[in-house]
């Protein structure tokens, strides 16, 4: 069995997500960056994986562009989708179900939502000056939920 993580990261947030749910995997697991390797084919694999993060309210164009042009594929794989954003409830399901098509959403076997954080270090001054003038956030913050990745690497890992 062979599962692959397809993830894309603007600040690191999914990459980190994709690391620690990578080292929860049982089996032959990788990762792989859409924006390091555009040519991932989800054929060669049991399970898919693909997770983003919303920056401005959307999920990455990569990760978009990378569903649709696989979806009779990645409906044949076992699936699971994640996404990693500050929000929080019904805000937080609302950008997950704009970042996934329905027929995979209702097609993956788990989904989750991972939180999130705001790396200053890796932003510019224009995406801190936005982020202090709509979050209200004025230094990095990390909110991502290890707990989550837990139950979501526990369900795969039971569905094999």
């Amino acid at each position: 069995m062979s599962t692959v993580i397809i993830y894309a990261s603007r600040h690191g947030c999914a990459e980190k997500a994709a690391r620690v749910l990578e080292s929860k995997l049982e089996n032959n697991v990788a990762a792989v960056n859409l924006k390091k390797n555009k040519n991932i084919d989800p054929a060669q694999f049991d399970t898919v994986i693909i997770g983003g993060s919303i920056h401005a309210g959307h999920v990455q164009g990569k990760i978009k562009k990378f569903c649709g042009e696989h979806v009779d594929i990645l409906k044949t794989k076992k699936l699971g989708l994640y996404l990693c954003c500050m929000e929080e409830g019904e805000k937080a399901q609302a950008q997950f179900t704009g970042a996934y098509p329905a027929e995979l959403r209702d097609h993956a076997i788990v989904t989750g939502l991972f939180g999130g954080e705001f790396d200053f270090e890796r932003m510019n001054f224009l995406e801190k000056a936005i982020v202090k003038k709509v979050a209200g956030i004025s230094a990095s913050v990390s909110k991502i939920k290890e707990d989550q990745i837990e139950q979501f690497a526990a369900a795969l890992n039971e569905a094999k």
